[in-house]
């Protein structure tokens, strides 16, 4: 798995109860479930050094959000004035890329049972990060 072909590949894909769009909170602090992350057999040795309690940064590819979306009303609410994608947290967008902040509340095997996370079921996992230190997330 190196990189150097410029393909993305998931590491892990999320099994939520959220399967419908229009019924997940905006954001998972808005009210998201538990949910699992399944990873990859061959990216195993990567989970190396998580604890239960520990947070983590989620890098996940929004497959079914728009790519050719540029402007929205923020929050989709047509009261807030039309933004460019870039300065929200729309889910459509040229590289419909998302970011969860989560704790892992269970390690089994490949499996890490994490929450709150927004993240439909079926949501491919590009990446997990530690955090470090505070993280604006508006």
């Amino acid at each position: 798995m190196n990189g150097s072909d410029g393909v993305v590949r998931p590491v892990a894909r999320v099994e939520s109860s959220l399967v419908d769009r229009a019924a997940a909170p905006k954001q998972g602090d808005e009210g998201g479930p538990d949910a699992w992350l399944v990873f990859e057999p061959e990216v195993g040795a990567a989970l190396g050094g998580l604890e239960v309690g520990d947070e983590i940064l989620l890098l996940s590819w929004l497959d079914r959000a728009r790519r050719d979306v540029l402007q929205v009303h923020p929050r989709g609410d047509v009261a807030n004035p039309v933004r460019g994608v870039f300065a929200t947290r729309s889910p459509d967008r040229p590289n419909p890329i998302g970011l969860h902040r989560v704790r892992i509340l269970a390690i089994e095997g490949l499996r890490l049972r994490v929450g709150p996370l927004e993240a439909l079921d079926g949501t491919p996992i590009l990446d997990v990060k530690p955090v470090l230190g505070p993280v604006d997330e508006r």
